[in-house]
């Protein structure tokens, strides 16, 4: 056994030379900042509820909580409204997925947006509102979605409720950009990365809220393989994150090959 021992050994080195190698930032979608949660980002609190007793002004100024208005699969978005950009960004390109989303809005799903900025009116929810509803061609009900605002510890409970971190930069803020699917009890069932939905995701995710469903796994991959990078509002790819994942999983399966050929040689030697 001797040079079979010998061998195992040092492939055994060699797995955790690689086990030492491979990053260990850990999987939530962040970049390390100094604020009052240390992180912007989001840290995922799937399968948790959200707090439905929290109150927010709608668009004409009224006292809503948020418990009636999700009655259905909803999707919630958490913007600044006077975003120069990449809010601009989502909200618009949301617009357009639900102009073709095949499914019936107010009745299979409502949408939520919510102001993190507590200096922002329902005045200029209103206009916002009025601004992205025009983009959609197909009837829409004006219940189906929503545009709130709120004072600070009513955001700051939503915000985290739901995991989301941010950072004011004079007026504007460094922050994280999703869209956070929820199910018709409050239940946080899906995060959708970026500023661009997929129609066939957001379906999928719709249908997954109303049936229960929390967390397809492919959330987890994406989490592994980006993390997000404020300065730019966008996912980078973890370059030296997934080179060394692949490489533990090649050096694994090396060292299975070379086991079971071992394995097969050893009788015919004998």
């Amino acid at each position: 056994m001797g040079e079979y021992g010998c061998r195992l050994e040092c492939l055994s080195v060699l797995v955790l030379v690689f086990l030492v190698l491979l990053p260990q930032n850990g999987v939530v979608a962040h970049v390390e900042h100094e604020n009052s949660s240390g992180t912007i980002g989001l840290d995922q609190k799937l399968g948790q509820h959200i707090p439905l007793d929290l109150t927010f002004n709608d668009e004409g100024g009224h006292p809503v909580r948020l418990g009636p208005l999700i009655h259905s699969p909803t999707i919630l978005t958490l913007v600044y409204l006077h975003c120069p950009n990449v809010c601009s960004l989502l909200l618009q390109n949301l617009a357009d997925a639900l102009n073709r989303l095949p499914a019936d809005p107010g009745k299979d799903y409502t949408v939520l947006s919510v102001s993190f900025d507590e200096r922002e009116t329902p005045s200029l929810a209103s206009e916002k509102k009025h601004l992205y509803l025009k983009m959609i061609d197909r009837p829409f009900p004006d219940d189906a979605w929503r545009f709130l605002t709120g004072d600070k510890e009513n955001i700051r409970k939503l915000t985290e409720a739901v995991g989301f971190h941010f950072k004011r930069v004079k007026d504007d803020f460094e922050h994280p950009v999703a869209l956070i699917i929820l199910g018709p009890d409050g239940r946080i069932v899906r995060y959708m990365y970026g500023a661009a939905p997929l129609i066939f995701d957001l379906k999928l995710a719709l249908v997954e809220a109303s049936q229960g469903k929390i967390g397809p796994a492919i959330a987890k991959v994406v989490q592994f393989c980006f993390s997000y990078d404020p300065k730019a509002h966008k996912l980078v790819f973890n370059l030296m994150k997934v080179t060394g994942a692949v490489s533990l999983l090649f050096a694994l399966t090396f060292v299975a090959f070379l086991l079971f050929k071992e394995r097969r040689q050893r009788p015919q030697q004998g």
